[in-house]
């Protein structure tokens, strides 16, 4: 039993090939908006204020022990300089 496709009866054989040119800027404007879209990834953190964030530890709960800190003063998550010893409430310990 063949399976059919809606392109099945179609054939590309006698189709001309795509110019190099075309393919090329496909590439580049590809590459342009992964970049395009990286960019805004990273600018999706967090407001401290959104978040809880205080300069001073909950417990033994600390900013450079949490999963998301970026030495020396930043993280992955919440915008900003970010204090080691400080805490937010999207803390998450490393795994030890």
């Amino acid at each position: 039993m063949a399976l059919s496709t809606p392109n099945g009866d179609r054939n590309f054989a006698g189709a001309p090939p795509l110019p190099r040119r075309v393919v090329l800027q496909g590439a580049l404007a590809a590459a342009i908006m992964g970049a395009a879209a990286a960019a805004a990834r990273a600018q999706d953190k967090a407001k401290q204020s959104l978040v809880q964030y205080q300069e001073n530890p909950k417990g033994d709960q600390e900013c450079d022990k949490c999963l998301q800190w970026e030495p020396p003063d930043a993280c992955k998550v919440v915008e900003g300089k970010i204090n080691p010893k400080g805490w937010c409430a999207l803390y998450l310990p490393k795994p030890k």
